[in-house]
């Protein structure tokens, strides 16, 4: 049995060349069930995520499966000959499931320790179940990817780092306020980055958001999209009275906000802390605010600068969790190997078996001597020899398996215990 993965992500292919698979079934097909009518596939799996789409098969053939799946991607994706030999990457066997395995860890992912791709993995992985594309194979590769998956988590801080200035930010307002549940936003602008922000700052806790945009209708469509308030940019002011944590991103010229505003909001609350994050260029809060006593400034460079040392630290437990995965792959190619000693086991216990019942009923007889305890007792002696006689055999086979030599030693014991039915 072979593996074969295909596929194309974010680092070979453009968004509009991978969004074109999705599109071609607008969610109301299952690609699963195309593929599995491919002649020698036998097991399939099928991941399509804005970053990447990915077919991995278990087949028989994995020459004539690499050309049909080559020629579904194409049909699908509405690719150039061109497009299709830039984009599609192949991987097989060992190699597939070492990719697999870097999949579900989010060490393949545009963002290094994203959390988002393992749930992905599981829902296409648990739709393949489903459609009973997967089998023993596929099911092995997946549970051993999901463990693996889990101790890079555990066992590297791969996670642990905010790697965008959005969530820079984010992580910078835990460190001052210790929590952030209860705490009131204000966004300054309703760009992309504001938007990140804001949807990072909801899942830890923060409930309370205002918007304020020089356009208004903007203004209403963030609020909708984070469940916020919008703001008219005159009120910015008075709004920033009521705000624990401010971030900025505007295209403005000018500040937008001054140090007079910041001082005249921390007049009305003593001892209150507001943390400014000023993500513009050119600045939209004034540099002397940072001087205001309890107020926390950080501008673009300084977000950039704690994302740069992070990116160089997750690339260093990078390494330690491509260790973990590579000695998984490693087990995982252990279980293949053995895949191959299986049906010539199964066979020899099945012959061994057949034996010892063909001679228990010649002595059927002689057995009817004995009282029920005794037969139950001879019956547990003749299968614990045969047992002991088969054990080393069958051991000698496992471990040699482990080194892919098995071949000459299943053709042996094969041709030996005569197991493909010759006399």
């Amino acid at each position: 049995m072979k593996l074969v993965l295909i596929g194309m992500n974010h680092k070979t292919a453009l968004v509009e060349v991978r969004e074109r698979l999705s599109i071609s079934f607008g969610g109301k097909g299952n690609p699963l069930e195309e593929i599995m009518k491919v002649p020698h596939i036998n097991e399939a799996f099928y991941l399509s995520t804005c970053n990447r789409v990915e077919i991995l098969t278990s087949t028989t053939e994995a020459g004539e499966a690499v050309k049909e799946l080559k020629s579904f991607i194409f049909r699908h994706g509405n690719l150039s000959p061109e497009e299709l030999e830039h984009c599609l990457y192949v991987y097989r066997d060992q190699e597939a499931v070492r990719h697999l395995f870097l999949v579900a860890s989010s060490m393949d992912s545009m963002i290094m320790g994203e959390p988002q791709i393992l749930g992905q993995v599981k829902d296409a992985y648990r739709l393949a179940v489903e459609s009973n594309a997967s089998g023993v194979i596929l099911n092995k590769i997946f549970h051993h990817a999901f463990q693996v998956a889990k101790r890079v988590r555990t066992e590297t801080g791969i996670a642990n780092n905010a790697v965008s200035v959005s969530f820079a930010a984010v992580e910078l307002a835990k460190k001052i306020f210790g929590t952030l549940q209860g705490k009131t936003v204000l966004l300054v602008g309703a760009g992309e980055m504001s938007e990140l922000a804001a949807r990072r700052l909801s899942d830890h806790g923060v409930s309370q958001f205002y918007i304020a945009n020089r356009t208004y209708e903007r203004a209403l469509q963030m609020a909708e999209a984070v469940q916020g308030i919008p703001v008219r940019f005159e009120q910015l002011a008075e709004k920033l009275r009521d705000a624990d944590i401010v971030i900025s991103s505007t295209g403005a010229s000018g500040y937008v906000i001054t140090a007079q505003m910041v001082a005249a909001a921390l007049h009305r609350k003593k001892n209150r802390l507001l943390f400014l994050v000023d993500i513009a260029v050119p600045r939209d809060i004034e540099p002397a605010s940072g001087d205001i006593d309890n107020v926390y400034l950080y501008n673009i460079d300084d977000l950039q600068g704690v994302v740069d040392e992070n990116i160089q630290t997750r690339k260093r437990e990078a390494r330690k969790a491509e260790e973990i995965i590579d000695e998984e792959v490693l087990k995982h190619s252990a279980w293949i190997n053995t895949l191959q000693v299986v049906p010539t086991i199964v066979s020899l216990r099945r012959k061994v078996d057949d034996i010892m019942e063909r001679e228990l009923q010649k002595t059927a007889s002689w057995m009817q001597k004995l009282t029920q305890e005794d037969r139950k007792q001879m019956e547990i002696l003749i299968t614990s020899i045969v047992n002991k006689i088969l054990h080393d055999p069958i051991a000698s086979l496992k471990e040699e398996s482990q080194e892919r030599i098995a071949g000459p030693y299943i053709a042996a014991l094969r041709r030996l215990f005569r197991l493909d039915g010759s006399r």
